[in-house]
This record gives C-alpha cells, sequence and structure tokens, in this order.
C-alpha cells in the first residue's frame, strides 16, 4: 500500500487584486505524493502551480482545503515548523557566506554542534560533486555548481519534502540538461518525495514520476509522463504537452474498445478503452507529428509539402490534405534526407498512433 508523503485536499486560494476584487489562483485542486515520488506541477505562467508549492511549503496559506505532510495537518503551520526545504529559482545564496557556512546555514539555525553540522556538509559537498570548494564564495563558482550548493544546502536538513521551484530557468540550455539528469538522479538514490514546478515539457518528462498538468488554477490532468504525452484526456494537455495535429474524424461504428473512424478519407480501426462518441459532439483524433511516416507512392494518405524547415536533428513539414494541414516530423535528415517543397507525397499513420478526443 503506497504511503502518502503529501496530501493536498480540496485546495483553493483566493487573492485579491488591487481593485479589491478576488482572483481564484487555486480552484479546490486535490491530489497526493507518494513517499519518494517526484511530482511535477506542469503549466503555463499564471496557473497556480508556484502557488500550490508556496502553500506546501508554508510561505502562502490556503483560504480553503487541507495540507498533509506524512499524514499530518500542516495548513496553518509558518515554514519552520513543517519539515520541507525548497530550492528557488534564484538560488537564494548568501553572497557575502562561504559555500560551506551557506550549506550549513540552517543547521546552526537548528544549533547543532560543531562536529554534526561539520560532517553533514562535508557530507553534502561529496553527493553534489562539489568536494574541496567549501571555502569559495557564490560568486566564484559557475551557475550551475551554485544551484548544486543550493540543493546541497536543502539536502543537509534531512526534510521530509523537497520542493523546487523552477530551479533551472536561469541556466543554459546545455546546462539544463546535466543540471535535471543530476537532480533526478540525486533525488531516486536519497529516496526524498518531492515536487518540482515548471513550464517545461521536456524537463517535466524527463524527471517526473507522475505529471500535474495545470491550467487556470485548476488540474487539467495526473498521470505517468507516458499517459499524458500518449493519452491526454483534454485538448488543453494535448496541446500544452508537444507538437501536436488535431485531425477531424467520423465516427462510423463503435464495437466494444474497437471505434472505426473516417479520417482523412481513409479509415483506421483505433483501439481506445473508455471512449464514447457523445451524440453530435465533434471528434479529433491527436496525432503527433513524429507518428506520421512519409512515402513516394502507395496506399496512403495523399498529401502535398506546402513548407519544410530544417531543424537540424529533424525536418518539420507543413502538409496540405485537402482543406486540413498537418505537421509532420521526420528525426535524422542527414540519414533520411529530405522531401523538397511542393512534393506530392504519400501519408502513412498507424492506427495506434491515434488517440481520440471528444471537442
Amino acid at each position: 500500500m503506497a504511503v502518502p508523503g503529501v496530501e493536498l485536499r480540496n485546495i483553493t486560494k483566493i487573492f485579491e487584486d488591487p481593485q479589491k476584487r478576488a482572483v481564484v489562483a487555486v480552484d479546490d485542486v486535490s491530489f497526493g505524493v507518494e513517499k519518494g515520488e517526484l511530482v511535477t506541477l506542469l503549466g503555463p505562467s499564471g496557473c497556480g502551480k508556484t502557488t500550490i508549492l508556496r502553500m506546501i511549503g508554508g510561505f502562502e496559506i490556503q483560504t480553503e482545503g487541507q495540507v498533509f505532510i506524512d499524514s499530518k495537518s500542516v495548513g496553518m503551520l509558518p515554514p519552520n515548523r513543517r519539515n520541507t526545504s525548497m530550492v528557488f529559482q534564484s538560488y537564494a545564496l548568501f553572497p557575502h557566506m562561504s559555500l560551506f557556512n551557506n550549506v550549513a546555514y540552517g543547521l546552526k539555525l537548528k544549533k547543532k554542534s560543531k562536529d554534526e553540522i561539520a560532517k553533514k556538509v562535508k557530507e553534502m559537498f561529496r553527493v553534489v560533486g562539489l568536494e574541496g570548494m567549501e571555502d569559495r564564495s557564490a560568486g566564484q563558482i559557475s551557475g550551475g555548481q551554485q544551484q548544486r550548493v543550493a540543493l546541497a544546502r536543502a539536502l543537509v536538513n534531512e526534510p521530509s519534502v523537497l520542493l523546487f521551484d523552477e530551479p533551472l530557468s536561469n541556466l543554459d540550455a546545455k546546462l539544463r540538461v546535466q543540471m535535471r539528469d543530476e537532480i533526478r538522479r540525486l533525488q531516486k538514490k536519497l529516496g526524498i518525495t518531492s515536487i518540482y514546478v515548471t513550464h517545461d515539457q521536456e524537463e517535466a518528462v524527463c524527471v517526473s514520476d507522475r505529471i500535474v498538468v495545470m491550467n487556470d488554477g485548476i488540474v487539467e490532468q495526473i498521470g505517468s509522463p507516458r499517459e499524458i504525452y500518449e493519452r491526454p484526456t483534454t485538448r488543453f494537455v494535448a496541446g500544452f504537452f508537444g507538437k501536436v495535429n488535431f485531425v477531424p474524424v467520423k465516427v462510423k461504428q463503435e464495437t466494444g474498445t474497437n471505434i472505426l473512424v473516417d479520417m482523412l478519407g481513409k479509415e483506421f480501426l483505433i483501439k481506445q478503452p473508455g471512449f464514447r462518441a457523445k451524440g453530435d459532439g465533434r471528434i479529433e483524433a491527436v496525432l503527433r507529428p513524429e507518428a506520421v511516416v512519409i512515402r513516394e507512392n502507395g496506399n496512403g494518405i495523399p498529401a502535398k509539402v506546402a513548407r519544410a524547415v530544417y531543424m537540424g536533428n529533424s525536418v518539420d513539414y507543413d502538409m496540405v490534405i485537402g482543406e486540413q494541414r498537418i505537421l509532420v516530423s521526420v528525426p535524422n535528415p542527414k540519414v533520411t534526407g529530405s522531401v523538397p517543397e511542393g512534393s506530392e507525397v504519400m501519408l502513412d499513420v498507424d492506427p495506434a498512433a491515434l488517440h481520440l478526443l471528444t471537442v
């Protein structure tokens, strides 16, 4: 049986704007995080994800609902009475202190002995790969190293829950990749319950056990990265989570979990348990660009290449099929080559790549 590390029950947060009007930042949100699990709150700016993180950490108090950590209600406790640590977007290191004293700061506030502090801080520098840098200042190390120090400072207090507030947004692209892998490695090694906020879909996929997709203060979907990407439950989730085509389809027959549809002039038999066409509701197929195969000829869907864009690791094609336009992405163009604009081609789509939504 799963052991809850964090649980939110019907959390709502209402702020007041400068005109004294109520603004609902988080609207009746409930979900749980198991012990040792890393769950990411993913969504666009202003969706409420950071507000939720701050309510878990005690930096904001919920308007309604309850927050539990290790099965204990903590919703009204200040941050220093919750066993949590936060890694901030800005690192928040003290520039006038050595790195050692930055990491030791929380332990000193808890009045730990000098020997215990020295032992724990030294171990944390080893864990994050910064041995020998204890006497340097924040200004003498790189952004990636500063983020490691911030992580060490959060971990040294042995929190029940580790909170990440867009921790990689200030790093360049290459360093972001390195640090997200490092964060995930440490989190799994230490088995610490973690909640991670980001607006970056790729980052969320790489670090998460599960993802909570948010929009306008509500939860759109909760699931594993694969579930979210391959089986989105709403149009928002499908559109926010990677590139996507929404292609109108006509349902011709439903037999158990099998749905026969007409899409772009071809019939496709789709297996989708739980899907039911609703009356006259419009049905769309979620079709990812990488799921389409381009052929010079054959028995596929006839299309014309309106535009080809070289992306380095792929070529993105804007295809015209009658009045419908779809995006097709073909990887590894150095090997696969490219198709000139204006070419007439055939497109193959595996029915297993299609996911139906009622709009």
